[in-house]
């Protein structure tokens, strides 16, 4: 019963925010407890929550200050040169730009943080897309799934975790499988090529002098021909263009936050953050809130600037920490009730004896949907050990159950409980629900090809 209970709950929740019946957060909240009064035992909801939220409440914190950190860079400047540089590079074309989006979401990743890698994507990206009228859930779908294959660093965590968990050397699992991620990672950028061409061919070409140029509008080159009025800048036109005339601040030389004089500094500190974070000489929150705190008051010493800096970022912040902790509800109750671990050996125990030799593969396939559908502690501390065990009765090692469990996390980072997709979405202003409508394929293809490359190369 709680497994199909489990399964119901997930279910029901990507149906609401897939046809927008039900907010995120409203549903993140009010359908887990509505399942946990079904199983019976709603007196225990208060406490299934609480727990939730203790576990999430650091990644909250570190998310509200990252946010605020990242937004003072990006309105003193610190990133105007990179978008300038991409636009140069992608020359006002959808299809480089969609390239540029993975290469970019791929290099980020490099810190081993999602919501860094998100943050830091959307701010060069966002005006670009929004110049030139591209679809934003592009943007978003590409850089989750770039930041998902390069999630698997060792240091990025699924390796440390399966590597912790089944008591192995993290560097034995990630370099063998090194071959098959990079097979997933051009997978990637065949994938960007393919969107951007579509891009390409709704949007089609603007020239980079009007694109850089703020209080233009330049029709669109195609079958049409061409031409410019005057607009206020930003929107396009499609029908997946996002609504609305947003500012170029991107590129706006003009902004009264501008802080030329500071910016290596800026850009030291920012340098500083990422390789503290990759040292971890203190844990991510900390770091943020240290950073945050820094940049405000180098870069605005006056208190009144310091509280216009806060609140022009309040939106973002209350929105994706009011999601991480609707999702501590969520989480909280699948995991209080057990309905996680019923789903976990419901979905091992269908896999026939005859499948035995084959547990790389199963591990690998059943990795898509349970790192989808739990965190990956859950799976890798819950499920994986069980799999191995399987495994080990037929031959088959450790190290290829490990190397096998990595498939699924290009779709992982699309999860919905996943913190840092809540960053990626909220920043682009994109719906969860259209995010994931339009990500899951793609990135269960690139998942696919992983799996595929690793059989394919014998390293599963």
């Amino acid at each position: 019963m709680l497994t199909i209970l489990g399964f119901g709950m997930i279910a029901t929740f990507l149906v609401l925010i897939m046809l927008k019946k039900m907010s995120p957060i409203a549903a993140l909240v009010l359908i887990p407890a509505l399942f946990c009064v079904f199983v019976g035992k709603g007196a225990h909801l208060g406490d299934y929550v609480i727990k939730g939220v203790g576990s999430l409440a650091p990644t909250a914190a570190m998310l509200m200050f990252a946010i605020i950190y990242f937004g003072v860079m990006i309105d003193v400047g610190l990133f105007d040169p990179i978008v300038r540089g991409i636009l140069r590079f992608c020359k006002a074309d959808p299809m480089r730009v969609v390239v540029g989006t993975a290469v970019l979401a791929a290099i980020v990743s490099l810190d081993g943080d999602g919501s860094t890698t998100f943050m830091i994507t959307v701010s060069a990206m966002y005006p670009l897309y929004k110049r030139l009228g591209m679809s934003l859930v592009v943007m978003t779908g590409v850089a989750a799934i770039a930041n998902g294959v390069m999630n698997t660093l060792p240091w990025g965590g699924p390796t440390a975790r399966a590597a912790t968990a089944l008591k192995l050397d993290a560097s034995d699992i990630f370099v063998p499988m090194i071959p098959a991620l990079a097979t997933g990672l051009v997978a990637v950028l065949v994938l960007s090529y393919v969107l951007g061409m579509r891009e390409r061919r709704r949007v089609g070409y603007l020239s980079l002098d009007k694109v850089l140029e703020p209080e233009t509008e330049t029709v669109l080159v195609g079958a049409g021909g061409s031409g410019e009025t005057p607009r206020a800048s930003g929107g396009g036109a499609g029908a997946d263009a996002p609504g609305g005339d947003d500012d170029f601040q991107g590129l706006d030389p003009a902004r009264e936050t501008l802080r030329p004089k500071l910016y290596w500094f800026n850009a030291l500190l920012t340098v500083a953050l990422l390789t503290s974070m990759i040292m971890e000489w203190l844990p991510i929150p900390v770091l943020f809130l240290i950073g945050a705190a820094l940049a405000l008051t180098v870069n605005f010493p006056h208190i009144p600037a310091q509280k216009a800096r806060i609140a022009a970022h309040a939106d973002n912040v209350v929105n994706v920490s009011g999601m991480v902790f609707a999702a501590a509800v969520f989480t909280g109750v699948l995991n209080g009730t057990g309905m996680v671990k019923h789903m976990a050996d419901w979905l091992v125990g269908v896999v026939p004896d005859s499948m035995g030799s084959q547990m790389g593969l199963v591990t690998g396939v059943l990795s898509l949907p349970l790192t989808y559908f739990m965190s990956n502690d859950g799976f890798y501390f819950g499920v994986v050990p069980v799999l191995a065990e399987a495994g080990a009765a037929h031959g088959v090692s450790p190290l290829e159950i490990a190397r096998a469990s990595l498939a699924g996390q290009a779709l992982h980072m699309s999860s919905p409980l996943v913190p840092a997709v809540y960053v990626l979405v909220g920043m682009a202003k994109v719906e969860f629900g259209d995010h994931t409508r339009f990500t899951v394929k793609w990135a269960a293809l690139t998942c696919l090809v992983v799996l595929g490359s690793g059989i394919l190369f014998g390293i599963i």
